[in-house]
C-alpha cells in the first residue's frame, strides 16, 4: 500500500540556522531545502588536516583566518554549505557562525559530493565576487583540481598532478602534492 506523502514548506535560512543550532548532523541550505552531511573517512579527514595546517601556518600573524569543515560559508542568499577548508582575509564579519567573503575554498571530494562539488558548487563559487580560488582534491589519487581567478578576473583551471609546488592566492602561500597526502602513502 502507498502512504501518501505530505508536502512540506521550503525552510527560510532563519529557520535553517535556527534548525543547525541543535543539529546533530550538519546541513547544506540550498533554496529553501536542507541536505545532510555525511561523516567522512579517515582518509578524507587526514587531507583536510593537512591542508587547513599548511594554510594556517602561511597564515599565522596575518589577517587571514582558515577554517575547516564546521563554519558555514553563505554563497548567496538562498544557498550555505560547509566547505571542508575556507580561509578568509580582511575584516571579520559580525557573525560568529557564517563567513561571508572566503578568499580560498577547498573540498575534498567524495563519492556523495564529487558532483555537486564539481558543478553546483564550482558555479555558485566562481559568482563569489571575492573568491580568488577553489580547489577539488581527489581523497583517491594524487590529484588536485584548481580554479584560480586571475587579476584580469578570468577563471582558469589546472590539474595538478606531479610532485611539484604550486600556489594558492590566500594567504599567498605554496602546497605541494606531497604535504596534501602526507601520511596517505
Amino acid at each position: 500500500m502507498a502512504e501518501c506523502v505530505k508536502p512540506h514548506d521550503s525552510l527560510t535560512v532563519d529557520e535553517y540556522l535556527k534548525l543547525e543550532e541543535s543539529a546533530t548532523v550538519r546541513h547544506e541550505y540550498v533554496g529553501g531545502e536542507i541536505f545532510a552531511m555525511v561523516g567522512a573517512t579517515k582518509r578524507h579527514n587526514r587531507i583536510i588536516v593537512n591542508i587547513t595546517g599548511r594554510l594556517w601556518g602561511a597564515a599565522r600573524g596575518g589577517d587571514c583566518r582558515v577554517y575547516s569543515e564546521s563554519v558555514k560559508l553563505r554563497v548567496s542568499d538562498d544557498v550555505i554549505y560547509y566547505p571542508d577548508v575556507m580561509v578568509a582575509c580582511g575584516p571579520e564579519g559580525n557573525d560568529p557562525l557564517v563567513e561571508d567573503d572566503p578568499c580560498l575554498v577547498v573540498e575534498v571530494v567524495s563519492p556523495s559530493t564529487e558532483t555537486t562539488d564539481r558543478r553546483e558548487k564550482l558555479a555558485a563559487y566562481k559568482r563569489m565576487t571575492g573568491l580568488r580560488g577553489y580547489l577539488i582534491v581527489s581523497p583517491d589519487q594524487r590529484w588536485v583540481e584548481s580554479h584560480l581567478r586571475g587579476e584580469d578576473g578570468v577563471w582558469r583551471r589546472g590539474d595538478l598532478v606531479d610532485e611539484g609546488r604550486f600556489s594558492v592566492p590566500c594567504p599567498e602561500a605554496e602546497l605541494s602534492l606531497a604535504e596534501i597526502y602526507e601520511g596517505l602513502d
